[in-house]
C-alpha cells in the first residue's frame, strides 16, 4: 500500500484571471507563494519518502517550498503536468467562445476524444491525457516508497479523483480541487481509495478550485 499525497500547485496570476493555462510556464504569484510557504510548514513534520513535481514552474515552486524546510531532493516528472490545451492556452473562456465556438462546446461538454487546435503545443485529448497521468501516478505508486507527495495541477487530481471513484471522464466536476490543497490517496496494485480530499486548513483565506472558482 502507498499513500500519495497530492498537491495543486500555488495560486497563480492566471488562476485569478481564470487563463487556461496547460504547458505554459506560469510563476505563482505573492498569495501563491505565501501558499507554498503554508505548505512547507504543514509537512515540515510529516513522514514523507520522496517529492515529486510537474517540472513547469508553479508546481515545482510549490514543491521547493515544501522541500527546503525538509531538506528533501525533488524528483522533477514531466508526466505529472497539466493537460496540454494547444491554442486554448492564455485565453480566457469567453475569448475562446468566440474564437472558437465547436471546440469550446467541446470542452464545456467535456468530449473525451476532440483535440483542439494546434497553439504552441500539441493538444491532448482527455483521453490522453487521462492514460498519461494514470501511468505516471501508478509508476510512481509502484516505486516502493510508502508514503509520496506529488505536486501537480488541477487537471491532474481530478483525473485521480474520477480513477478512484469510478467517475466517468465526460461528467462534470462536482468535487473541490483547490489550489495549494492536501488530497490523500491509497494506491494499491489495481485499488485506488480517496483517504481524505481538499484538505486546506494549513491556508488562511479561501483557496481557488480547478476552474478558478474561490471556496
Amino acid at each position: 500500500m502507498t499513500e500519495l499525497i497530492l498537491i495543486r500547485h500555488g495560486e497563480t496570476d492566471w488562476n485569478v484571471e481564470k487563463r487556461l493555462q496547460g504547458f505554459h510556464d506560469i510563476l505563482l504569484n505573492p498569495e501563491g507563494e505565501r501558499q507554498a510557504r503554508a505548505l512547507g510548514v504543514r509537512l515540515k513534520d510529516e513522514p514523507i519518502d520522496a517529492i515529486y513535481s510537474s517540472d513547469l514552474q508553479r508546481a515545482f515552486l510549490t514543491a521547493q517550498a515544501i522541500a527546503e524546510v525538509r531538506g528533501m531532493p525533488i524528483l522533477p516528472e514531466r508526466g505529472l503536468r497539466e493537460r496540454c490545451f494547444g491554442a486554448f492556452e492564455g485565453f480566457l473562456h469567453p475569448e475562446l467562445a468566440e474564437r472558437y465556438p465547436d471546440d469550446y462546446a467541446a470542452l464545456q461538454r467535456r468530449d473525451v476524444d476532440v483535440r483542439y487546435p494546434r497553439g504552441e503545443f500539441e493538444c491532448e485529448t482527455l483521453t490522453e491525457f487521462n492514460a498519461r497521468v494514470l501511468d505516471c501516478v501508478a509508476r510512481i505508486a509502484r516505486s516502493g516508497h510508502r508514503r509520496v507527495l506529488l505536486v501537480t495541477h488541477g487537471g491532474v487530481l481530478d483525473t485521480v479523483y474520477r480513477r478512484a471513484t469510478g467517475m466517468a471522464l465526460n461528467l462534470p466536476r462536482s468535487f473541490a480541487v483547490l489550489n495549494a490543497s492536501l488530497n490523500h490517496v491509497a494506491w494499491n496494485g489495481d485499488e485506488v481509495a480517496i483517504l481524505k480530499w481538499a484538505d486546506v486548513d494549513h491556508l488562511a483565506q479561501p483557496a481557488r478550485d480547478e476552474i478558478d472558482r474561490v471556496r
